[in-house]
């Protein structure tokens, strides 16, 4: 992981994109607790479980593979919000699957809500945010996620007024890596010359490999330290690492 970032990845920079899900909001955190209001709300869930954890763990493991498949186009994101329910509690089931697709349903909707409420952030997100605002650089939030739960996740962590662009997947509907999300997000910020970005994702695949892909600029928040990230990206363990990098303006 390096530990001292080449000044020269800002050099030209004029706006610094940030995925918005655990690289400035911690969708783990808030995730997991809306997963924990479900189990405590849902008679039928926590009858299905034998514990929190479990139910978690079934659910996360799901989702997971179902986002892999939806940032590949394989599915919809109707058949995502639905689907990674119902397979969790299809072995439990005794009713109807149309019940069970309903029921799924309605459990997506509450967790949507619970999860868009989230008050979890990565550590040192505001400050960096704030840091490239001072720079005098254009700020944007470039994500897969949908668009009436990340707009609530921005407004709910008084985001909003920070953030010059906000580009998402669900609008357009194209999911990062594929190079026309970028292409998009230069037009939306009216700067059409790839050098002038810069990405700041956790993904590799996505973020990293798609911002580099557009001929964007790219860092990888790999705070876990497991993390791999592209040839010609730099690799933080924290995002408090690139405060001082934004410390002189334009």
């Amino acid at each position: 992981m390096n530990s001292k970032i080449n000044n020269n990845i800002f050099e030209g920079v004029t706006w610094v994109w940030f995925d918005l899900d655990d690289t400035v909001i911690d969708f783990h955190a808030n995730s997991r607790a809306a997963l924990a209001a479900l189990f405590d709300r849902q008679e039928l869930i926590s009858s299905m479980f034998v514990s929190e954890d479990e139910w978690a763990q079934r659910y996360m493991s799901h989702n997971l593979s179902l986002w892999e498949r939806y940032t590949r186009g394989e599915i919809t994101q109707e058949f995502l919000r639905i689907d990674r329910f119902a397979t969790p509690l299809a072995p439990h089931w005794k009713g109807s699957r149309d019940d069970l697709t309903a029921y799924a349903r309605s459990l997506d909707s509450l967790y949507l809500d619970i999860l868009a409420d989230g008050s979890a952030m990565i550590d040192g997100a505001r400050e960096l945010i704030e840091a490239v605002r001072r720079s005098g650089r254009h700020t944007g939030i470039l994500s897969n996620g949908f668009h009436d739960v990340q707009h609530r996740k921005l407004r709910r962590n008084n985001l909003t007024h920070l953030i010059d662009r906000v580009v998402l997947s669900d609008d357009i509907g194209v999911n990062k890596p594929d190079i026309r999300i970028y292409t998009h997000a230069m037009a939306e910020a009216g700067e059409t010359l790839p050098h002038r970005h810069l990405m700041i994702g956790d993904n590799p695949a996505t973020d990293i490999a798609g911002a580099l892909g557009a001929g964007w600029k790219a860092i990888l928040l790999n705070s876990s330290g497991t993390l791999y990230a592209p040839d010609h990206a730099l690799t933080v363990g924290s995002l408090r690492h690139l405060l001082s990098y934004f410390d002189n303006p334009l």
